[in-house]
């Protein structure tokens, strides 16, 4: 097995997740592996999509996975694997385990659907996307209500390297500023005109519980967009962001048509000084994005099961394509909860942010001022903000905006983290925001700590399990 490794570069899995310093992570895979693509599993948690050396990986995700894990060895001290770490990432990030985009999504079919739409009532519509989405609870990946995939691998490869190098810690740059254990963002889409008219309304609710967010407007079609409307927003603290072209749900129709558009969506980005993107209905193929000139997009679900387009990123962390940030959708949308589910509190919010924050992750919400104009989904809505407000508190989680964390993000990405007399130090921009932590091993689990910054070499201020 040994003398088929090809080395893998290690910075390519970890420097824009860990920040590790190089060398401590040494990872080798097969040099064949033109295999067929499919499912397998590393260890107990992680489900892998990718080639593996030597077997024959699950066509589908619901049957039998082997686990890649048990062909693993140790060499020098580097870690060498049956399937490229890097490939299995990039493949869940991507989605390339689903078709995309939907044949079905620009059907005639569909394409009735989105002419008469804003004349549909919203019980028609309800009907007509509850029929559409039958059988999700029955499928197998990715995980719902939160899939971790990219999360677990990661942890999993990273315990193998200490293991490897024989070191009782690995220090790393921590994800978010401050020391802070997670990150939540709070986003708007504007649907249509009362939805546009709503959002001062809406503004006057998030900073009642001091919570800034990002509004993002549709530039043609649904509504008039004025200059003096972009910049009560902005002038309140608040952030606009591009939604689509005219959110007609067929924007990723074929690439010849998604180029001219994307050509005015950029146009529309200047003119409303927006450094981020989301598409409408959360249609998205991620080998297009260098179209786009955006700083970020927020387009891609985690878990997209209740989603007209199938599929998820499987990860709780923003992650670069290209040079674009994408900061995925990782909480359930405000519409699916209470016209797709029919409920009316915030259980499945608790229940998705408990496991996002298992894993450090980003909390990213979608409400929508079309929908909650309503007495009973503003107080659910309320709710939401009260119970970030409670995390903020308690569980110092960082409550800010899109715009936030894409500056965060690609500063954390230019840092590097270098060995000085008095022990690692944190060079870069931003360094002063950043957190020095370390990972060990801890029966049989991987467990985080962040240094205390009043003194080097000082005991651990916080532990994270």
């Amino acid at each position: 097995m040994q003398k088929q490794m090809a080395n893998a570069m290690p910075t390519d899995c970890f420097s824009g997740y860990y920040k590790c310093p190089e060398g401590y992570l040494r990872l080798e895979s097969q040099r064949d592996l033109n295999g067929r693509k499919g499912y397998f599993r590393f260890g107990n948690e992680a489900i892998c999509y990718g080639a593996l050396h030597g077997q024959e990986p699950a066509e589908h995700p619901d049957e039998r996975l082997q686990d890649a894990k048990e062909w693993v060895e140790f060499e020098d001290g580097a870690v060498c694997l049956p399937f490229d770490p890097l490939g299995v990432i990039e493949n869940l990030r991507s989605e390339a385990y689903v078709n995309r985009p939907p044949r079905e999504a620009f059907s005639v079919v569909a394409a009735l659907y989105y002419l008469i739409r804003p004349c549909l009532p919203v019980g028609v519509r309800k009907h007509l996307q509850r029929s559409r989405l039958r059988g999700w609870e029955k499928l197998s990946f990715p995980s719902w209500p939160v899939d971790h995939s990219v999360e677990n691998l990661l942890e999993e490869l990273l315990l193998l390297a200490l293991r490897a190098e024989g070191v009782g810690r690995i220090p790393f740059i921590w994800f978010w500023p401050e020391g802070h254990p997670s990150c939540a963002i709070m986003t708007h889409d504007v649907e249509e005109a009362k939805g546009r008219d709503f959002c001062h309304t809406l503004m006057d609710m998030d900073d009642s519980f001091e919570v800034k967010s990002s509004f993002q407007v549709v530039p043609e079609r649904r509504y008039t967009v004025t200059p003096e409307f972009l910049e009560s927003i902005r002038q309140r603290g608040f952030e606009v962001v591009v939604h689509d072209l005219n959110h007609d749900g067929r924007l990723y129709k074929n690439h010849k048509q998604f180029l001219e558009r994307a050509e005015r969506i950029n146009a529309y980005g200047k003119l409303y000084r927006a450094d981020g993107f989301r598409a409408g209905v959360l249609y998205r193929n991620q080998q297009w994005y260098d179209a786009l000139k955006f700083s970020y997009d927020m387009s891609v679900p985690n878990s997209a099961r209740l989603d007209p387009q199938r599929g998820g990123c499987c990860t709780v962390m923003p992650y670069f394509i290209g040079n674009l940030l994408e900061i995925p959708v990782t909480m359930m949308q405000d519409y699916t909860l209470f016209n797709i589910l029919n409920r009316y509190s915030i259980d499945i919010w608790r229940e998705q942010t408990k496991i996002v924050m298992a894993k450090h992750g980003l909390m990213s919400f979608i409400i929508h001022p079309d929908f909650i104009i309503g007495s009973q989904e503003r107080k659910v809505y309320e709710a939401l903000l009260q119970y970030l407000v409670t995390l903020r508190r308690d569980h110092r989680v960082w409550i800010t905006t899109s715009g936030e964390v894409n500056r965060w993000w690609r500063q954390r990405a230019g840092m590097t983290l270098v060995e000085g007399r008095s022990g690692w130090e944190i060079e870069g921009l931003g360094k002063e925001r950043a957190r020095l932590a370390y990972a060990r091993e801890q029966d049989g689990r991987l467990v985080f700590s962040l240094e205390d910054r009043a003194s080097v070499g000082a005991a651990q201020q916080r532990s994270f399990q």
